[in-house]
């Protein structure tokens, strides 16, 4: 082999960048998806404006949704769009804050890797930093949560999201849907139903003690309205059985057509007898039911449902108290549901069945109403944001103050805490305490405030106090449990537990080798491409 031959490790057209060049582009990328929705957070945040490639519009300002409608490339971006999911899915607000946080932490590390701190160094600061974060939000938050400590946390979890008009009926109605489905302390909030239709204003939205299912009747000969409802859920279809096997039956003499046909209704008439015999006088049906069964269910005077989703069945079962039936030989007056009323009705052009009054509803409906399409979605992302908080707050019975004072609180302590950290270690500790100063700053910044000036009186008044927190309405600093601006102590300790873990994850990147695809792939003659440069 001749000397100093090249070879070759990776395919060509591999793009790779090593150490510092690596960790600059990761962090570059990381605070560009920061600044990106760092204008959405808080009461005076703004919204955004997403067009897919389809021309269909969202207009949001709710962090997880504007990360998940961009198309978003870069790894290091990935990586903090899944912080936002986390935050979503663990607590349903504060996917913003953890955004933020996360890009803040990155931008600090910057400084640090310039005076040539070793990135695992920073790594362990900021996990010492967040662990101490998390003991000081335990020495500040507030116990024993109440229903009105409640709306307090559904109003701020809406605040600047669309729903500033009805925010304090909307609370209302969703701390009575989590109160409704709490069982021994946890709550499951895929029990509240969101049902959405536009053509109404805010206010008219309500909670439904029982569950929407938006379909209509089988047939028009049925009663619109059934009180007292008997309801039986069949996840059968009512239909005549098509045969397992290709099979021929042949017939030689009209009179077996007729009487084939005879038995074909036969079947069909007693799989009706059997709902009726039960003493139902409504059908949810999560398959089909035919033409004919329609025509006895109707004569029989039963309001029928077909194909109902599996999970409005369910819905339905915890609501009414019905067993779900696979075999119609087995439904009994003991499996069938009751609800005070079920009713067929018309909602902007559409029809809707409504099953309310179900005694001790386990599973509940929101029905959200809105001018628009867009405004109802958006009315929607702020509800689901306000359930996820409001759920969290009675499963853990926590609640911090708003307005960016637990960060200040917690970067206050954090600096103290440096103090006793020998080492390079002390300075990634400060740097994770001054990151936390990005929520009240961006706060202020949106709000139009002076961001310096806010951040020098909240740390002044904070001597005396762990709630003094910014009011961005009045630009002044002020208590933020007197003002009722409150939030669960599980989405800032999610935030910073999530935001902290993946800042030490991208930080501690040094190689970064993508595969693209080969010049081959593509249609290009490979010798006018530059290939990955050789491993010697």
């Amino acid at each position: 082999m001749a000397q100093g031959q090249p070879i070759f490790i990776l395919p060509e057209g591999t793009n790779r960048s090593v150490g510092r060049d690596a960790q600059r582009n990761n962090i570059l990328a990381g605070k560009v998806l920061a600044e990106t929705v760092r204008t959405t957070l808080g009461p005076k945040g703004m919204d955004k404006m997403l067009v897919d490639g389809l021309g269909d519009i969202v207009v949001t300002n709710d962090g997880v949704t504007i990360l998940k409608e961009m198309d978003i490339e870069h790894p290091a971006a990935k990586m903090l769009v899944e912080v936002a999911k986390t935050q979503e899915d663990e607590v349903g607000d504060g996917t913003t804050t953890a955004v933020i946080i996360a890009g803040e932490l990155l931008k600090k590390s910057e400084n640090l890797l310039d005076s040539d701190i070793h990135p695992t160094i920073i790594a362990m600061g900021y996990r010492k930093a967040a662990e101490k974060a998390q003991e000081i939000l335990d020495e500040i938050a507030i116990d024993n949560v109440d229903s009105d400590t409640l709306m307090k946390v559904a109003m701020t979890a809406m605040t600047g999201k669309g729903t500033e008009a009805a925010r304090e009926p909307l609370a209302k109605l969703i701390v009575e849907a989590v109160e409704a489905v709490e069982e021994d302390g946890n709550v499951d909030i895929d029990n509240i139903k969101i049902e959405k239709k536009d053509g109404a204003v805010v206010e008219e939205s309500n909670l439904v003690e029982g569950v929407i299912v938006d379909k209509e009747r089988v047939h028009p000969g049925m009663p619109s309205e059934i009180k007292d409802a008997k309801i039986a859920l069949v996840n059968t279809p009512l239909e005549v059985k098509e045969t397992e096997m290709d099979a021929e039956i042949t017939i030689t003499d009209p009179a077996q057509m007729q009487a084939f046909i005879e038995q074909e209704e036969k079947m069909v008439k007693d799989m009706v007898d059997k709902v009726v015999g039960a003493g139902a006088n409504v059908l949810f049906a999560q398959k089909g039911i035919d033409d004919l069964a329609q025509h006895y269910l109707s004569k029989a005077g039963v309001l029928a449902v077909r194909r109902v989703k599996k999970s409005d069945i369910e819905k339905l079962s915890r609501a009414t108290g019905a067993s779900v039936i696979t075999n119609l030989d087995d439904l009994t007056e003991d499996d069938l549901g009751i609800a005070g009323i079920v009713e067929e009705r018309k909602i902007s052009g559409d029809e809707m069945i409504f099953v309310e009054e179900c005694s001790s509803a386990k599973s509940v409906t929101l029905f959200v109403r809105g001018s628009t399409k867009h405004v109802v979605d958006e009315i929607v992302r702020a509800i689901e944001d306000a359930i996820g908080v409001v759920a969290a707050t009675v499963e853990d019975d926590k609640v911090v103050a708003g307005g960016g004072a637990p960060e200040i609180a917690m970067a206050k302590k954090l600096k103290d805490y440096a103090e006793s950290i020998s080492g390079r270690e002390q300075l990634a500790v400060n740097a994770f305490a001054e990151a936390l100063e990005i929520v009240p700053k961006t706060l202020a910044e949106n709000a139009g405030l002076d961001s310096i000036d806010s951040l020098v009186d909240l740390r002044a008044a904070q001597e005396d106090s762990f709630y003094m927190g910014l009011d961005v309405f009045t630009g002044e600093v002020a208590d933020m449990k007197e003002a009722g601006v409150i939030e669960p102590k599980r989405v800032k300790k999610q935030a910073i537990q999530s935001a902290s873990e993946a800042a030490e994850m991208i930080l501690r990147i040094d190689d970064v080798i993508a595969s693209t695809k080969g010049p081959e792939d593509m249609g290009m003659d490979p010798s006018a491409m530059g290939g990955m440069p050789p491993m010697m």
